[in-house]
């Protein structure tokens, strides 16, 4: 229903080409002020709800004419006072301390091409849906680029295993690589988590709960606990964020299907594994192996890690029929035992990275106010470049950076999805 009131919207306002949607004596056939904000405007309205991710950090507008450079600051808590006064004595008092993170601004952007032949035909249509297609990549994208930081910090906690389900026995997970089928997420691991944020007195947010982002896939799961509550459920109902599920354990939870997935890709194009060829097999420590299964390029492996017998290596370097890697003892390795892609968790499944996080734990820059913007030449703005006008492009660009503010802020849950051990990455 949107597209459709954009794209009637945008021929009422565009009806006649030659005469509103250019500024005749400006160079290049730039687009008028009026159609920039206008498309300006229509990017943001589709590219926000994408922005999971960015909408409980602190926001700041990028600066102008100020370089590449960014300071996100804040002020360190206040120590605690335990000495009593004596009267009349006035104490040696303190001061405020800043802290500042400095980060340097990336640009990133797309187009696509609009040849004069549709022009001729539905190019209104074109453009809007372009549009739209453009700010649904454009949210995507910024949003993975905040992603990606939130899950670069070093707090983690791994779901232990469970012996039959939630409340069973348990058996503690201690890398990614250990995580199996019954490493899911549960209600007690929230309230682990909500236990170490408030011994550390990581800051709530206004609404009284911490905050978590997690894969559709890995709901399922949570959902499914009797202890789980739905938004409506919620006395106040009024402030619901993007992809909100409901609340546990004092967290509220978003998902996102752009929340983290760690599976790393198949070791080669026609196999998820390869099998080590050794006739008698390998033992102790060793530096390679040889290997069959797969058709693998040389040198197309390195800087991947494998899993075999759990154990994990970086491959340095490979040829079509060996792999390289620094000293690893794998235990005893029998022919024809299985290599697995080791950016995931046993065997190679899928690990869902959840983010939970307090208030103030990352910033990021705005994407209003010249953080994205909507680029469009027209047919005839190419010059020598395009000598039979036969080319319109339409595109978006926008500057960003997020940072972490506080490490101890933000705590990553790693788990398998019940339902989906085999989910792509992301």
């Amino acid at each position: 229903m949107k597209t459709y009131k954009f794209a009637v919207r945008f021929l009422q306002m565009f009806a006649d080409m030659n005469t509103q949607t250019t500024l005749l004596n400006s160079p290049g056939n730039d687009l008028s002020p009026g159609m920039r904000t206008f498309y300006d405007d229509e990017l943001l309205d589709i590219v926000g709800p994408k922005l999971v991710h960015d909408q409980d950090a602190v926001k700041k507008p990028i600066p102008a004419n100020r370089g590449k450079k960014i300071q996100f600051r804040g002020f360190s808590p206040l120590p605690k006072v335990v000495t009593t006064l004596v009267e009349g004595v006035t104490p040696d008092g303190g001061k405020l301390n800043m802290y500042t993170i400095e980060a340097e601004i990336s640009q990133y952007g797309y187009y696509i091409t609009v040849s004069d032949l549709l022009d001729l035909t539905h190019v209104d249509n074109v453009i809007a849906e372009g549009l739209k297609g453009l700010g649904d990549q454009a949210g995507v994208s910024l949003d993975t680029v905040s992603r990606n930081v939130l899950v670069s910090g070093t707090s983690v906690f791994y779901a232990p295993k469970l012996a039959a389900g939630p409340g069973s026995a348990e058996t503690e997970v201690t890398s990614r690589k250990d995580l199996d089928t019954t490493c899911v997420a549960t209600v007690d691991l929230v309230e682990q988590i909500v236990t170490e944020f408030e011994a550390g007195n990581v800051p709530k947010f206004d609404d009284g709960f911490y905050h978590a982002i997690i894969h559709p896939f890995m709901k399922y799961d949570l959902m499914h606990d009797p202890r789980w509550r739905d938004p409506h459920k919620y006395v106040d109902t009024s402030n619901l964020y993007n992809g909100e599920l409901g609340e546990v354990g004092g967290v509220r939870f978003m998902a996102s299907s752009e929340a983290k997935i760690f599976r790393g890709d198949d070791l080669a194009p026609d196999s998820r594994t390869l099998k080590v060829n050794h006739g008698g097999g390998y033992s102790g420590a060793i530096t390679g192996l040889a290997f069959d299964g797969g058709t693998v390029e040389d040198d197309a492996l390195i800087g991947r890690k494998i899993l075999i017998n759990g154990v994990s290596a970086t491959i340095t370097d490979n040829t079509s029929t060996t792999l390289t890697f620094a000293s690893t003892n794998f235990g005893s390795i029998a022919d024809d035992a299985y290599i697995y892609p080791g950016e995931g968790g046993k065997e190679g499944i899928s690990v869902m990275g959840s983010i939970f996080y307090g208030k103030d734990a990352y910033a990021t820059t705005e994407v209003e106010g010249g953080g994205l913007e909507t680029i469009v030449h027209q047919l005839g703005s190419g010059g020598t470049e395009d000598p039979l006008s036969q080319r319109a492009t339409i595109g978006w660009k926008a500057t960003k950076v997020t940072e972490i503010l506080h490490p101890d802020y933000i705590i990553r849950l790693e788990s398998v999805a019940t339902r989906k051990p085999n989910a792509a990455g992301n």
